[in-house]
């Protein structure tokens, strides 16, 4: 995953401590139902598109951006489903961070999945009956978007 330019400067400063950073989680539904989802070229997983929001930047503005960027589609956002805290994560390098997730429902409006930035190997939609292995943390980000969609029906 590419690191934001801020971060970076951050960790010129501060090593690796720990960092406490605002992140967004977009989850994309069709009109079908079926929702897009990325697989994250760093380690092989399947997750609905993720980032971390930049400075100033609006929250949906962010998650509406990163699904552009990381998967070459529009979408816009119909609503907020769930913020929550992510435990401290360590990264290969030592580097320390926490994140604040705010997970988005989003209602595509065009283009074809496309694993655009290089963050991701694979870009595609998927129904919800024939979702790849997840994490259950990003089944349960996918269970708070769809919360009350009959069709969000799938085990963790």
């Amino acid at each position: 995953m590419a690191t934001p330019d801020f971060v970076l400067a951050l960790r010129e400063k501060i090593g690796s401590a720990p960092l406490w950073l605002s992140g967004i989680t977009a989850v994309v539904t069709r009109e079908n139902g079926d929702v897009l989802l990325v697989r994250r070229a760093d380690n092989g997983a399947w997750t609905p598109v993720t980032g971390i929001i930049d400075p100033g930047e609006q929250p949906a503005v962010a998650a509406a951006r990163e699904v552009l960027e990381e998967a070459d589609i529009v979408a816009e956002p119909m609503h907020l489903a769930w913020v929550h805290s992510i435990p401290e994560i360590v990264y290969a390098n030592g580097d320390r961070s926490s994140y604040l997730d705010l997970t988005f429902r989003f209602r595509y409006v065009s283009g074809e999945p496309f694993p655009a930035d290089g963050e991701n190997s694979e870009a595609a939609w998927f129904a919800l009956d024939a979702l790849p292995p997840m994490s259950d943390e990003m089944h349960a980000r996918l269970a708070h978007a769809l919360d009350g969609v009959p069709e969000a029906r799938f085990e963790f």
